[in-house]
């Protein structure tokens, strides 16, 4: 583990995708606040990474103030339709691939959720920003024309074609001949500038107005969403959860919103103070790593961003649409999300107007004197836990973001399987086996293990199994 002073996190961004980090870093380097950088990036995100999030999708996000030491969470999830005199029927079944596994999905106007990002960013903005609204939301309008798509985004796609290719989703995700996108290909619809314009210049029109118009008559045959819905959304702001952990170097707080469906929190203490070893070596550790990740796999997918800004206030924010349900906003370009067809995210009675569950947990690490230690998130569903976990817990060891992402990463499905990334000893594959569980090592990482960014006082970090970037900033440079 680390000794000694621990040193200031230096101003910075990371995310899932070279042109979501560079929005962010362009807004630190015009004095703008954590909170910012990461509006401008989720924003980013809905334009160059649709294959994980969008305007119609929802998230959390965690606020550290570094002159209050106050957390703060904040939830724009999606919330459960029906309020109003609609009620959903008619979702359509399709077979999509999670890890070489099949996994039964569902999309259509049905599994249409209320979308929580447009009113989430307002008020994050609202709330903390201190640059103009424009200037935030015209990176994402620049990159609605298109953005080069991303090699592992590319080799995700042809196994969830079933969601993102079908209706207008083909010429999203297609090329004129009919192939799938390509790694550079731009990725762009034709119509998506004109919801960013309407972002920029009317954002309540997304709750009511033309643009709500419109995505409340495209899911007008089957969907639950209604005026009423929309009418009652909200953002909820929260005190997070926290569990301490004592560390060579001193003790320190975990604070995340703690109501995750996997329960990030609890594992990463039970993670952060069993055997000392890294898993990829250690059989005890490994061991002991996958009894505490013991969980049934979902497929709702994620992005996540991470921004500290040169006053140490830090921002992550993490946002899905599920797969998309293969319903856009017409004269928008907008996927609207899936997240009533993804099955397991509703758990007991699917009561209207509350919030829909997730396993998104982005969390901030502070010292006894509230400085910042880490700031991360995870994307990938109920990898989220696994990946999280294994991460920080290397980076509070005293392992840089990049080295503590780039490692090997085991995940715990069930029926006692253990599938492992390359790069794990002989000797931690035979304990796993030894200890009864069926061990698949795959050939190469792979997105479905996760995907992290990440930022410490030993720099920042930012996932290559989801073509992520890092940059660290002097506020004093020109944009």
């Amino acid at each position: 583990m680390v000794s000694g002073p621990v040193a200031a996190v230096r101003p910075g961004v990371a995310a899932a995708h070279p042109s979501t980090a560079a929005a962010g870093a362009a807004v630190l380097r015009r004095g703008g606040h954590a909170v910012d950088a990461a509006v401008a990036m989720v924003l980013v995100s809905c334009a160059a990474e649709t294959l994980f999030t969008g305007l119609s999708g929802g998230g959390f996000a965690v606020v550290h103030d570094a002159a209050t030491g106050e957390v703060t969470c904040v939830d724009f999830f999606v919330a459960v339709p029906g309020l109003g005199e609609r009620r959903g029927s008619g979702a359509i079944p399709i077979e999509v691939y999670l890890g070489g596994h099949p996994v039964p999905y569902e999309i259509g106007p049905a599994t249409v959720a209320v979308p929580g990002v447009p009113a989430g960013v307002r008020h994050l903005w609202q709330r903390w920003g201190r640059l103009d609204w424009a200037t935030l939301v015209e990176p994402a309008l620049l990159a609605s024309y298109g953005t080069p798509f991303p090699l592992t985004h590319a080799q995700l796609l042809p196994f969830i074609t079933a969601a993102m290719c079908a209706g207008e989703g083909a010429q999203v995700f297609q090329r004129p001949d009919g192939t799938l996108l390509q790694a550079g290909d731009p990725l762009s619809h034709p119509d998506h500038w004109r919801a960013f314009e309407t972002l920029r210049d009317a954002p309540d029109d997304f709750y009511r107005g033309p643009y709500a118009d419109a995505m409340l008559a495209s899911v007008a045959d089957g969907g639950a969403l209604s005026t009423a819905d929309l009418a009652a959304y909200q953002v909820v702001e929260s005190t997070p959860a926290e569990v301490t952990l004592d560390l060579d170097d001193g003790r320190v707080r975990v604070l995340a919103r703690g109501d995750d469906m996997d329960d990030v929190l609890s594992t990463l203490a039970a993670a952060a103070t069993s055997a000392p070893g890294d898993p990829v070596t250690d059989p005890e550790a490994a061991c002991q790593l996958v009894e505490a990740l013991r969980a049934h796999p979902r497929l709702a997918d994620t992005t996540n961003v991470c921004a500290v800004d040169a006053d140490g206030n830090a921002c992550v924010a993490t946002t899905s649409l599920g797969l998309g349900s293969s319903v856009y906003v017409p004269g928008y370009g907008v996927h609207l999300n899936s997240m009533l067809g993804e099955g397991e995210l509703i758990r007991g009675e699917a009561v209207p107007g509350r919030r829909m569950t997730s396993m998104m947990s982005p969390l901030v690490v502070l010292d006894d004197e509230g400085r910042l230690r880490v700031a991360a998130g995870a994307a990938g569903g109920s990898r989220i836990r696994p990946a999280l976990v294994q991460t920080v817990v290397r980076m509070l060891r005293g392992t840089a973001p990049q080295q503590a992402i780039d490692l090997p990463r085991l995940t715990a499905l069930p029926g006692g399987q253990v599938r492992l990334e390359p790069g794990f000893s002989p000797a931690v594959l035979a304990a796993l086996a030894e200890a009864g569980n069926t061990v698949v090592e795959t050939e190469t990482q792979l997105p479905f293990f996760g995907g992290v960014s990440a930022i410490s006082p030993l720099g920042a970090g930012a996932d290559p199994r989801r073509s992520g970037e890092w940059i660290l900033v002097d506020p004093a440079q020109p944009t």
